[in-house]
């Protein structure tokens, strides 16, 4: 039987300092070992950015496995304030240390490292795809929708696929994840007539209707949630004039706002939703209002069937524990994969991820490959 070691996997991955738009040459190491188990791997790089696509099995096989994630990593932050180097991936008291580590060179070696041994040892009368993008952390403009851009183009086809992103909050095996909630930031200008702070009538100052309308927005309840989706939020994130001046009624002022939001609703309604209400604060008080919105992703659901059954149970015989199936969290790119085919998520427990110290459990590691290998088992079998 083959034994490919994912902690080994994960700490050579964590020394290769892949920070966002950095390959690093985290793919690298992944195409060297993947190759050598008789994978065809090919790089699908676009704008700048580093992806590989790996497949083993026929092209266009009706029945294809795939398992999507990232090598790049967040910034470090300052380095002094670490334990370890952040690129050491030293292991030490019973954890692997460094930036990546929990989100999510641990997954990808924990995937890699259990489709290195599956077509080994068992070859499946089937096709394995692993997607594996250097911009997650980034834009997500020319990672996995390049990948998949690229798969569709060359007739490359995932059955299903399970995304490796950490999804456990407190415990290993304890949530899968079956969606996510849509995520659009709107950034707002309200523009008034600057004056002198002494003469008040004679300006039309923009931060009494900024007020009005981060207020307005604020306050408002978008929903009370569905069957799989807490409620969708909204949350101010910036307030801004860049007014130095205690005597200077500014000209503008600048506000963004965030919006997490569940299946009720799509990012283009929402948007419209806060130009309205933006016209409607400028009625009130003379000013001029532009808004500006960037859509991330929509909400989406994989409504639970064959996919989470299998993952659920896989999870299940190796942990003990039977998962929660949850839309809760930020974006993955999971949101572009559903496009594609039925998709889940599950891997690691995730406090550490993007932290000074970020570090993973060394045995989680490997129960995570062993959950992968059972769910290839049991998909092929």
């Amino acid at each position: 039987m083959s034994a490919t070691d994912p902690v080994a996997l994960t700490q050579d991955l964590i020394r290769c300092p892949s920070v966002t738009p950095e390959e690093g040459g985290a793919l690298t190491l992944l195409a060297s070992h993947l190759s050598a188990a008789g994978f065809t791997c090919i790089r699908v790089d676009r704008g700048g950015v580093c992806n590989l696509f790996a497949r083993w099995g026929e092209k266009g096989h009706d029945r294809s496995f795939g398992f999507n994630g990232h090598t790049d990593v967040v910034p470090v932050g300052d380095p002094a304030s670490w334990s370890h180097d952040p690129f050491s991936g030293i292991e030490t008291d019973g954890q692997i240390w460094g930036r990546g580590a929990t989100d999510m060179k641990s997954g990808v070696a924990a995937f890699a490292a259990a489709a290195i041994d599956f077509v080994t040892d068992t070859p499946p009368d089937g096709a394995l795809i692993l997607a594996v993008t250097g911009d997650e952390e980034g834009p997500s403009i020319d990672g996995t929708r390049a990948l998949l851009d690229w798969m569709e183009a060359e007739g490359e086809r995932m059955s299903a696929c399970l995304v490796g992103e950490p999804t456990c909050p407190e415990t290993f095996g304890e949530m899968i994840k079956i969606g996510r909630r849509g995520s659009l930031t709107a950034h707002l200008t309200v523009r008034g007539t600057q004056g002198h702070s002494a003469y008040p009538h004679r300006a039309l100052n923009p931060l009494p209707a900024m007020a009005r309308l981060i207020d307005r927005l604020s306050s408002r309840r978008l929903d009370e949630g569905t069957d799989h989706f807490d409620p969708s939020t909204l949350a101010p994130v910036t307030i801004d004039t860049g007014n130095p001046a205690t005597n200077v009624i500014p000209a503008e002022a600048r506000a963004s706002v965030n919006i997490r939001f569940n299946d009720l609703h799509t990012g283009a309604s929402l948007v419209d939703w806060v130009e309205t209400v933006a016209a409607e604060i400028d009625v009130e008080f003379g000013t001029a209002t532009e808004v500006t919105a960037r859509i991330s992703g929509e909400s989406f659901l994989t409504p639970p069937g064959p996919l989470s059954d299998l993952v659920t149970k896989a999870v299940e015989a190796e942990t003990g524990v039977t998962p929660a199936l949850s839309t809760t969290g930020g974006t993955s790119d999971a949101r572009f994969v559903k496009d594609h085919c039925p998709v889940v998520e599950f891997g690691l427990v995730g406090q550490t991820m993007h932290q000074v110290d970020e570090r993973v459990a060394t045995e989680d590691i490997r129960r995570l490959k062993a959950v992968y290998a059972r769910i290839l088992r049991d998909f092929f079998a």
